[in-house]
């Protein structure tokens, strides 16, 4: 009777998760539908808000469908790398180039606002996951996942740039259609990325069997079609969306052809 009540509960636990992950992830989607509707006053707690939600979608999604082991050290990976390029990058401008914070996203946590390292969990999850689903070998997963998450900062640097949420010192050279950001930042973003799912190939557990990823792959669509659209459409961006929809939707198609092959994994219960 105890294993069964134990079995039982561990199962309510897991939904209780999963819809906590679905409505974070709700939530992040109409914070960024309304950002465009916000005064300005607001819009940077808007930023600081969709981030903290998509990270909190990220971290229960990754409890509920892998465990909360899996999902601390997940946390621990993608929190510890990401703060501490960050830092170290503001400190030395290695390895993206010399830039540094404004006050506009919070407290901070040494030289870095808190919510950049959840930035770096929030999406590197689904990147990881997708990463997991296109390729069986450890090296090309974590290429790959790195490719994909320097293809997202090719949308995220301008953005946040044009918000004024981080400036950059010395932009030469760029790359042509998005200027402001020395190409440096990209291939920073790269070698990070390939750090951050090396550590990740290495110390988190593949997956054993089917499991329920739509929230982390409906966030990844959402990411690459909102921001091409924003981009092209109500930013006055057509290069950032060009080029950045290019880099993106290209490193996307073998996961969206997985997807396709795989019928359940849009329906799956």
């Amino acid at each position: 009777m105890t294993t069964i009540r134990l079995s039982d509960r561990s199962l309510s636990d897991r939904r209780i998760l999963r819809g906590v992950a679905l409505g974070a992830a709700a939530g992040t989607v109409l914070i960024q539908i309304a950002w465009v509707l916000v005064p300005d006053g607001l819009r940077d707690a808007a930023t600081v808000m969709s981030v903290t939600l998509f990270a909190a979608a990220s971290l229960t999604h990754a409890a509920a469908t892998r465990g909360t082991r899996w999902a601390a050290t997940y946390a621990v990976i993608a929190v510890g790398v990401g703060w501490s390029a960050e830092a170290i990058g503001t400190t030395t401008g290695i390895p993206f180039g010399e830039y540094d914070y404004a006050e506009s996203l919070g407290p901070m946590v040494g030289p870095v606002p808190a919510v950049i390292p959840l930035a770096w969990l929030m999406m590197a999850y689904p990147v990881l996951l997708a990463a997991r689903r296109v390729a069986a070998g450890r090296l090309i997963q974590t290429a790959y996942a790195a490719a994909l998450l320097t293809a997202w900062d090719l949308f995220l640097d301008p953005q946040m740039v044009a918000e004024g949420h981080w400036i950059w010192f010395d932009t030469a050279p760029a790359i042509p259609g998005i200027p402001g950001i020395p190409a440096q930042n990209f291939a920073g973003w790269f070698m990070v990325g390939l750090l951050l799912f090396g550590l990740a190939a290495t110390l988190l557990p593949q997956d054993r069997a089917a499991t329920d990823d739509r929230v982390p792959a409906a966030m990844l669509l959402w990411v690459f079609t909102s921001n091409v659209m924003a981009n092209a459409l109500f930013w006055g961006r057509p290069w950032v969306a060009l080029l950045g929809g290019c880099a993106m939707g290209l490193l996307l198609l073998p996961w969206l052809r997985s997807g396709v092959a795989d019928r359940g994994f849009w329906v799956r219960a």
